[in-house]
């Protein structure tokens, strides 16, 4: 009867290429190595994102000062001078004189708001919850930028793990392809039997060259986020700790996810910014003094003057512009109101999500082990029973592919769990540089707000102090 089995020289070619490779995906390297925290700090200090939004919470902050700077002095000035030029003619003595002048003047003028109804104070109010939903905001940024991080550092080490699998299966059926030609030549085997090993070598180039391309993709994308090349990579850590409770998590959520509080100081700020523009159709007093100053450049005529005054005025009429706009600002907080109802579920579904998949990542983790397991221990017997002639070589590579799809199951399953214990904490608002106690220079949301509240001027300590801050910003 003809042998239709592998050779001893090709199975224990296969056993040491499956022992090789479960070595290299168990055990650390041990040379230096890049870690998941050092990645998160790379994605953190090299974002460009995170400093698009800061320089928008700067500019927000800006806003501040200048609805505050409303209620300070305004002291202006104007100068002028003016030629004067003139005939005139008298019946008395029936003759024509000319008139020449040159005049020079100049105005101080200092105004200040007395009273609005608290129009521009309720302003101020309005910018104040805007730099609050602007900071939140941030937070929901930096959080989408160490999610991505995680994503980008798993992604590499599972497209590794991907071409390292690939590379051992490509040379244990090359192996296998040459002892079947090696049994063709001899009698061993029919053509069949090596071609079917052909084929399974061929696809198994194909499947190596599809996992060095996504290995290149995840390169790519880990140099994009963490703002360099990969190097080794250290395994993935422990996971995160995550609460078993998913109610308490979805509570918590809604308690400090940076979504839902932006929201809520968007929700804020429109009802403040109703109430500012009723105060806005009321009048307004103020209060001015002018210092005045003439000279006629011609003559020695010299003259000075100065006034205070208190004014009061508003509009009577103005097309209906005015009630326009507290209409306006109260769709604008029904608006704002309907957004907060749809973040906090969407928060919650998130949660709900971000839950399920986690649950669902560690059964396949756990399913994919078995199934290893099992189709180990079948491709032994496979192999062992086809070199007794009780197999063929299509029963061997057909075991050996049950295997090699075991472990790339595996490979993709430790990848879903840990990008799904990240998106948990991601979806409970705890995915932040303080969460993870990351070892960065945390940008300080305050720093800058103090500085430019009271409207510095460039002179003043205050704005040299600021000039240095925005220094550091610009060289950072």
């Amino acid at each position: 009867m003809m042998n239709f089995g592998i050779g001893q020289r090709a199975a224990r070619a296969v056993r040491t290429s499956f022992l090789a490779l479960g070595v290299t995906l168990a055990t650390a390297p041990l040379a230096s190595s890049d870690t998941l925290a050092d990645a998160l700090v790379g994605a953190y200090t090299h974002s460009g994102l995170l400093e698009q939004n800061r320089a928008l919470l700067r500019a927000a902050d800006e806003d501040v000062a200048a609805a505050g700077a409303a209620l300070e002095p305004v002291l202006r000035w104007t100068a002028g001078i003016t030629q004067s030029l003139g005939r005139s003619r008298s019946l008395a003595t029936l003759g024509v004189q000319s008139s020449d002048s040159l005049v020079a003047s100049g105005q101080l003028i200092a105004e200040l708001l007395v009273y609005d109804f608290g129009a521009t104070t309720l302003g101020v109010e309005v910018a104040k919850e805007s730099v609050l939903a602007t900071r939140q905001s941030l937070i929901g940024i930096e959080q989408q930028v160490l999610l991505r991080g995680v994503q980008a550092y798993m992604g590499v080490i599972e497209a590794t793990e991907f071409v390292s699998l690939r590379r051992n299966n490509e040379s244990v059926l090359t192996q296998e392809l040459r002892a079947a030609r090696n049994r063709f030549e001899v009698g061993e085997v029919t053509r069949t039997d090596v071609a079917l090993a052909e084929a399974q070598l061929a696809q198994a180039r194909s499947g190596l060259a599809s996992a060095q391309g996504n290995l290149a993709i995840a390169i790519e994308e880990y140099r994009n986020v963490i703002g360099r090349k990969p190097g080794r990579l250290s395994p993935p850590p422990r996971l995160p700790k995550i609460s078993g409770d998913i109610n308490a998590s979805k509570s918590l959520a809604v308690r400090q996810h940076p979504e839902l509080r932006a929201v809520q100081h968007q929700v804020k700020a429109a009802e403040l910014a109703i109430r500012r523009a009723e105060a806005q159709k009321r009048p307004t007093v103020s209060l001015q003094g002018t210092l005045s100053a003439s000279e006629n450049l011609d003559s020695s005529n010299f003259s000075t003057g100065a006034s205070i005054g208190l004014n009061a005025g508003g509009t009577i009429y103005q097309g209906g512009a005015r009630s326009s706009a507290v209409r306006r600002a109260q769709a604008q907080r029904d608006a704002q109101r309907g957004n907060l109802h749809v973040v906090r579920h969407n928060i919650q579904q998130n949660v709900g999500v971000a839950y399920a998949q986690l649950s669902s990542a560690r059964a396949s983790l756990e399913a994919s082990d078995r199934q290893i397991r099992a189709a180990r221990i079948a491709f032994r017997g496979v192999r062992e029973e086809a070199t007794l002639g009780a197999r063929t070589t299509l029963d061997v590579l057909d075991a050996e592919q049950a295997l090699l799809d075991a472990e790339a199951s595996r490979i993709s399953a430790q990848t879903l769990l840990y990008n799904a214990a990240y998106a948990v904490l991601s979806a409970t608002g705890q995915l932040t540089a303080t969460g993870l106690r990351l070892p960065v220079q945390q940008y300080d949301v305050t720093e800058y707000y103090n500085l430019v509240k009271d409207s510095p001027t460039v002179q003043s300590k205050q704005g040299a102090q600021l000039d240095r801050v925005l220094k550091r910003l610009q060289k950072d």
